[in-house]
């Protein structure tokens, strides 16, 4: 009586055709959660960046704002009185239909400080440099870390973020 042989249940080619292991499914998902990890981190300093810019603007068109106010109201009297403080409500001087120039000053920084105070920790300053030259400065806290330093020295933490802008009217 003849015994047929069996076949071996794994054929060399079936050995050979191997799937992935564990460990290559492994590598591969850690190599794409690092490579994610990267995607979001350069997208949180790009969300930074652009908010720093949009402050950044919004600083220059504030202290263009008031260069011009300046170069509106040039008179002698009118640009001793910028260098000042603010009054704490705005002129009604539009209402009544003309405003003198010291009305129109307390109008120009009442409305510029309320643009200032819109930045944060927002602060302005007007300064007379003499020979008609005025420095307009805007700073705001751009780490919003509580910074209160008027130095503008971005290396130091402490200091707020200024944009100074010099005019002659």
């Amino acid at each position: 009586m003849n015994i047929p042989t069996q076949r071996p249940l794994c054929s060399p080619r079936v050995r050979q055709m191997t799937g992935f292991t564990l460990i290559e499914v492994l590598v591969a998902l850690l190599i794409l959660s690092v490579g994610l990890l990267g995607m979001a981190g350069l997208q949180a300093t790009s969300l930074r960046f652009n908010n720093d810019s949009y402050l950044q603007t919004q600083a220059t068109t504030i202290a263009n704002d008031m260069a011009d106010r300046l170069r509106a109201n040039a008179s002698t009297a009118a640009l001793a009185a910028y260098p000042g403080t603010a009054p704490a409500q705005n002129a009604s001087c539009y209402a009544a239909g003309g405003c003198t120039s010291a009305q129109m000053v307390a109008n120009d920084l009442f409305e510029w400080n309320q643009a200032v105070a819109t930045l944060p920790a927002g602060q302005g300053a007007i300064v007379a440099l003499g020979g008609g030259l005025f420095a307009i400065t805007v700073r705001w806290d751009e780490r919003r870390n509580g910074a209160t330093g008027t130095g503008c020295n971005p290396d130091v933490v402490t200091d707020l973020r200024c944009l100074s802008v010099t005019t002659q009217p």
